[in-house]
């Protein structure tokens, strides 16, 4: 019992080791908004998000992505800074 338990700890580890070192450092394209994005977004979740709904959300998908943010999970953006995140992710990571 202790050999198992001692290779499940080993894979777990090993596992972990490569996730770690496959992690990369987002970089959000510049544009009008980013700023707003970076000091928002990534308080609550990473910007792993932002990219992985690209390919799915357009002007509107974007737009009621962070009013459901802001509404359902309580995101403390400020009311002014909805329509510029918005609009930048729309903008630059929206599907086309």
């Amino acid at each position: 019992m202790r050999i198992v338990h001692g290779i499940a700890l080993s894979i777990c580890a090993l596992a972990a080791g490569v996730v770690l070192a496959g992690e990369e450092k987002i970089q959000l394209k510049e544009g009008p908004g980013v700023d707003k994005v970076r000091a928002n977004c990534v308080s609550c979740h990473s910007l792993d998000y932002v990219l992985g709904n690209s390919p799915f959300l357009d002007d509107k998908g974007w737009d009621a992505e962070v009013k459901k943010m802001i509404n359902a999970f309580k995101a403390p953006i400020k009311p002014e800074d909805a329509a510029p995140i918005a609009e930048y992710l729309a903008r630059y990571y929206g599907k086309r």
